[in-house]
């Protein structure tokens, strides 16, 4: 076999795996399927024989790939980002994405098998999709209504935006207490940032 011809077969060989992971990557998925399939990813962690700090970790893991932290940041900061200089707003970004990350593990690893059943969605705009969800009843509690509020500009690369539990958004109650602490103190953003580095590090 000559020399040209093993390099003939070896760029096909590159071209037909770069083909492959092409189309894996300009595959779009539906906002429905997206959410089941990062619930059933977290559920599959919750329920498994992982220690308390592993499944911490997988679902950090599973939050950084389905979540649009940078974007619900910036929403959560509302006005207040106006007034910020870049280098303040890449000190908040980078606390946030702790504080968010903390939050959402700890308060998940306290499940041990959580079922969540996608029930429907509903298109809002280009932008966004609504997929409405039920977190199944158990002895210990009840059926919970749960909303997904998935960014869907990118059909490659969707992403969620918030969580809406019985009516109640999660992102907008954030945004909420996040003004709070700054008016509460003069308008000073650094209380703020204090109050999240106090958070992340107890």
């Amino acid at each position: 076999m000559s020399l040209i011809y093993n390099k003939r077969l070896v760029n096909f060989f590159f071209t037909i795996i770069f083909l492959l992971l092409f189309i894996e990557k300009s595959f779009s998925i539906e906002p429905n399927i997206f959410i089941q399939s990062t619930v059933n990813r977290a559920s599959a962690a919750l329920s498994s024989s992982f220690t308390k700090d592993e499944k911490i970790k997988e679902l950090k893991n599973i939050a950084k790939e389905t979540v649009d932290i940078k974007g619900i940041g910036l929403y959560t900061i509302g006005k207040h980002r106006k007034n910020m200089t870049d280098e303040k707003k890449s000190e908040y970004l980078n606390l946030f994405e702790k504080y968010f990350l903390k939050t959402f593990s700890d308060r998940l690893s306290e499940y041990t098998n959580p079922k969540v059943q996608v029930t429907g969605s509903q298109k809002l705009n280009e932008n966004y999709t609504i997929v409405s969800s039920v977190l199944i009843a158990t002895k210990e509690r009840g059926e919970v209504q749960v909303d997904w509020r998935v960014y869907t500009k990118d059909p490659q690369n969707l992403a969620i935006r918030d969580l809406i539990i019985e009516g109640l958004s999660l992102a907008r109650t954030q945004k909420e207490e996040f003004n709070s602490i700054i008016q509460s103190n003069n308008g000073d953003i650094n209380a703020l940032f204090d109050s999240i580095r106090n958070f992340i590090n107890n």
